[in-house]
């Protein structure tokens, strides 16, 4: 049967520059235009372009936060260091967009976890708000279980008890009246843009506010094709993701685990942190960039050595790839634990990604039959979760029966 027509609405997206928080979104974008929405997207001016791909209007603002090809380091190294920069930038990015939607209020707001922002937005001009979110979620306990012992130390000191309370006073100058713990990680309603496979404690999600549409990939023809050699037995991608990939060493432990080995082609992204000049003579069998189109190669790949960010999680999962999972930061290192008990990937820390072990620990995964079966369970359970279009179904389900 098919679903009534919806009426044309103003969707209103805010994220923030950064690849692992736009990227996910895109095709959910893509999908509204071409159902004949009007969508702006808040972005800063470093992802306009991408974001204009969609069919999206742009919406520029400036963000104090480091930028998309930043070095890791610019983030700091502590829980508080890493959470100032986002209020801040939160603060002075709200005026910015006041006047950005001035007399052009939405009918309906979409945002990033990251977009602080987008909430008072939505708050103020009383209209729904839905988080599109790249990554995992709370569960029941999660406070509990992570939350409280992560923020146990830094909610004792001076500058943890001054960040709580710069947050409050925005928020209720704002006329928001909610802890900020509940306000940044708690939303209404989420559409969440993973695999249900990859949440932890899936089963302790609340489902009336969190909705699991697994991957949201498109074709991404614009993003260049890749072909498989015809020599290639073995296809081995490693990709360390957009930011933290300044990790000279093991790109030269892949290179000794895999290169001049027979039937075997590497390809290795090592972003722009890294000169290929570091890694020594490049094997016949291998090709080296800064950038590759990481989901045609996956769709052709044998084994993906990835850092388990959530895009490439999923995007292993997809394609149905065996992972060997060497995670640097945030959540990727409950991404990799939690491939390695679906039973698709094995994980290493990144001091014990020698060659040998690399090698080892390859063998052993493409040699697995379980492995391969595992992942084609999760590779169709992932389809029945509907993926794009089932989140522009319910995107539009949530839009206000009078519009603006």
């Amino acid at each position: 049967m098919t679903p009534p027509a919806v009426t044309p609405a103003h969707i209103a997206m805010f994220s923030i520059a950064a690849h692992g928080h736009v990227n996910p979104s895109l095709e959910v974008i893509r999908e509204l235009v071409a159902r004949g929405h009007r969508v702006t997207y808040a972005i800063p001016p470093s992802f306009a372009e991408k974001v204009a791909e969609t069919g999206a209007e742009v919406k520029p603002w400036n963000s104090t936060l480091p930028g998309p090809d930043a070095d890791p380091e610019a983030w700091g190294a502590t829980l508080l260091d890493n959470v100032e920069p986002f209020l801040s930038d939160a603060i002075q990015a709200l005026p910015q967009l006041l006047a950005a939607y001035e007399g052009d209020e939405p009918d309906l707001v979409l945002h990033d976890i990251s977009s602080y922002p987008a909430r008072v937005l939505a708050h103020r001009w009383d209209v729904p708000v839905i988080s599109l979110s790249p990554n995992l979620v709370a569960w029941d306990g999660y406070e509990q279980e992570v939350a409280e012992p992560m923020w146990e130390e830094p909610k004792k000191t001076e500058r943890g008890q001054a960040y709580y309370a710069r947050f409050t006073a925005w928020l209720q100058e704002n006329g928001i009246d909610l802890h900020p713990d509940v306000f940044g990680g708690h939303p209404g309603r989420s559409i969440v843009l993973i695999p249900k496979a990859l949440q932890p404690n899936a089963d302790r999600v609340d489902p009336s506010v969190y909705t699991f549409v697994g991957a949201c990939q498109g074709d991404r023809a614009a993003q260049g094709d890749w072909r498989r050699p015809a020599d290639a037995e073995t296809v081995v991608l490693v990709s360390l993701g957009s930011a933290y990939t300044k990790q000279p060493d093991f790109y030269r432990q892949c290179l000794a685990a895999f290169g001049d080995r027979p039937g075997v082609r590497l390809v290795l992204q090592i972003g722009r942190h890294v000169d290929p000049a570091e890694l020594g003579e490049i094997p016949s069998n291998a090709e080296v960039h800064a950038w590759v189109p990481q989901l045609a190669i996956l769709r052709q790949a044998d084994l993906f050595l990835t850092h388990a960010g959530a895009g490439g999680s999923q995007e292993g999962l997809a394609t149905a790839t065996p992972m060997i999972a060497v995670p640097q930061a945030v959540d990727q290192f409950g991404n990799a634990e939690m491939l390695q008990a679906l039973g698709v990937a094995k994980v290493l820390a990144t001091q014990e990604a020698t060659a040998e072990t690399l090698r080892a620990t390859a063998d052993a995964l493409l040699n697995d039959p379980q492995v391969t079966t595992r992942l084609k369970e999760i590779q169709s359970a992932m389809a029945d979760e509907g993926g794009t279009r089932q989140a522009a179904d319910l995107i539009e389900a949530s839009l206000p029966t009078t519009r603006r």
